[in-house]
């Protein structure tokens, strides 16, 4: 079951957080995750802060969203973001299970702001793969983590 809540009201947290966040050294970007409960989870964008590149603001909100829910899967949950997330944030949104997004500014916004993530955008479309590099080596024994993976009957499937 999804929650359904008003974007204005969420959106509107999450810029307030993003604003707070410049004023308190971080970056300009602040979000919420409201779980299917309606239990609301904050935050700020810390990569500076932490030195930690994925320390997105949708990042921290997810991370706090799964640690107070006990749960990997949001599902149901929404993420209100002052900003389209880039797409770090929407795999973290998709790995969570996240139902929908909402958010303020767009990334030409950001990217007039000095945040131009437009390059990745153009490494995912797959015009600008020399960017990173992803090769495939097979050495022996490489599926014997999906071996054990399979094989364990006291795993946590996700």
């Amino acid at each position: 079951m999804t929650a359904d809540f008003d974007p204005g009201r969420y959106l509107d947290h999450a810029v307030r957080l993003a604003v707070q966040n410049v004023a308190d050294g971080g970056g300009p970007f602040g979000a919420v995750v409201v779980t299917a409960d309606g239990s609301v989870h904050e935050g700020s964008n810390r990569v500076t802060r932490d030195n930690d590149p994925t320390a997105h603001a949708e990042v921290v909100a997810i991370r706090r969203a799964a640690a107070a829910s006990g749960s990997f899967n949001l599902s149901g949950a929404v993420l209100y973001t002052s900003c389209e997330p880039c797409p770090l944030c929407l795999s973290a949104a998709l790995w969570g299970r996240i139902e929908r997004i909402y958010f303020a500014a767009d990334r030409h916004g950001a990217a007039r702001a000095g945040f131009d993530d437009a390059v990745f955008y153009e490494y995912f479309s797959g015009t600008r793969p020399e960017l990173l590099p992803v090769l495939h080596s097979e050495v022996d024994g490489s599926e014997a983590p999906f071996d054990a993976w399979r094989h364990n009957h006291a795993r946590t499937e996700y």
